[in-house]
């Protein structure tokens, strides 16, 4: 065939057969196309007839997220939340939403030390950036103590004490008081006291009695002995409280635990109602009037560096210590950072709060006084001072 300039077309005579090919190829895909579609109406006819119709298609995107909130806020463990994300496609691009993440629930995220991994590490993480505040705290906790990312680890417990998160707080405070990842001399007593004041505002109950204990001692405050002890009966309030209500919703008796033994207090009859006797330079915790009040439940992440430090013989490095209270968990960022007892001098604590609570539960039992070393005459010398007791008194620098 010619053009009118008398040019000749190409044959394709190729071209044109895998053109009909083509052709044939979408005609049968839209065949097959159209008999699956008749299939999935047949199906779901049927499924309609049967009232077996699943309704989750059809399920908008915020009342998913509103209901997938609702549990990880409500969750127990993780697996409560991540059995529900492995369901389906769906339901894990949902569940991973940050409106969902930011309203997690510190025990949706309460991972074991022997499962920490980087898919957890980073769980925590996408919590953190979704404005998580206990996200924040725990993986703070995590990076500065046990990864030993100090920087970082900081940084995100600020930014949980910036939304007034009191443990975040407290936590803080405690590495002012101690120095913590720097030297002796980078203490900020002032600035801890300042944080625990915070915390104590809030109602951490720590706050409060490391803030009564700061007062009594003048420890980077002006010393104010009445105040001191106004916090410190504040404190053994809130923790009274705290236990009723927590046994009132559980359905738990507490006449098992909650029995005042006036025999036990070193001066039963001097005051009408011993709460309100006050002896020695403190104020006596609960247990001394005899209300065996049960420890309180640690934070995740206090549980998480007592495994992670077990797991690797018990200690956090050569010559460093963890703190002594079960409950803390906290270690030692360099040698001597922590207070010792000054009677038995086996036992060591990261703030007076740690100290109080392991003096109640533990330590008043195992506390035997010890002799001093000989001095630089050959003479023996006599025991040591103080000794710990419900005040909060006997914790002597390393």
């Amino acid at each position: 065939m010619r053009t009118r300039t008398g040019l000749c077309y190409p044959r394709v005579v190729g071209e044109m057969c895998s053109d009909r090919t083509v052709v044939m190829k979408r005609k049968k895909d839209i065949t097959i196309g159209e008999s699956m579609v008749c299939r999935k109406r047949q199906r779901n006819s049927l499924e309609k007839v049967n009232g077996e119709s699943d309704l989750f298609d059809s399920l908008p995107d915020d009342l998913a997220l509103s209901i997938l909130s609702k549990l990880s806020s409500n969750s127990g463990c993780p697996s409560d939340f991540v059995n529900v994300l492995i369901t389906c496609k769906r339901l894990n691009g949902l569940g991973l939403h940050s409106l969902v993440l930011s309203k997690a629930s510190q025990n949706t995220f309460a991972i074991r030390a022997k499962k920490w991994s980087d898919s957890a590490h980073r769980f925590l993480k996408k919590c953190a950036d979704a404005g998580n505040v206990d996200a924040c705290y725990t993986l703070g906790m995590i990076r500065f103590y046990c990864l030993q990312n100090r920087g970082s680890g900081a940084s995100l417990m600020a930014k949980a004490a910036i939304c007034s998160h009191a443990p975040a707080l407290y936590s803080l405070a405690v590495i002012q008081f101690n120095g913590s990842g720097g030297s002796k001399t980078d203490k900020d007593l002032r600035a801890g006291v300042a944080l625990c004041a915070r915390a104590a505002f809030l109602g951490h109950i720590d706050a409060l009695r490391e803030l009564g204990h700061c007062l009594q001692d003048g420890y980077g405050v002006r010393q104010n002995i009445t105040e001191g002890r106004r916090f410190l009966v504040q404190a053994n309030a809130r923790e009274l409280a705290a236990v009723l209500s927590s046994a009132v919703s559980s359905g738990i008796s507490t006449r098992s635990w909650l029995s005042w033994n006036l025999h036990q207090h070193p001066n039963p009859h001097s005051h009408p109602n011993p709460l309100l006797q006050l002896t020695g330079s403190g104020c006596p915790l609960l247990s001394d009037f005899g209300c065996n009040v049960p420890a309180p439940e640690a934070h995740p992440a206090s549980r998480f560096m007592t495994e992670w430090f077990s797991y690797r013989g018990g200690s956090p490095g050569p010559g460093l210590r963890l703190c002594s209270h079960v409950g803390c968990g906290r270690p030692e960022t360099r040698k001597h950072e922590f207070r010792r007892c000054s009677v038995c001098g086996t036992v060591n604590y990261c703030s007076r709060a740690c100290q109080a609570l392991d003096w109640k539960f533990r330590h008043k039992a195992d506390c035997a006084p010890v002799e001093r070393w000989l001095d630089e005459d050959g003479e023996e010398g006599g025991e040591v001072d103080g000794g710990f007791n419900g005040d909060g008194d006997g914790v002597v620098e390393s």
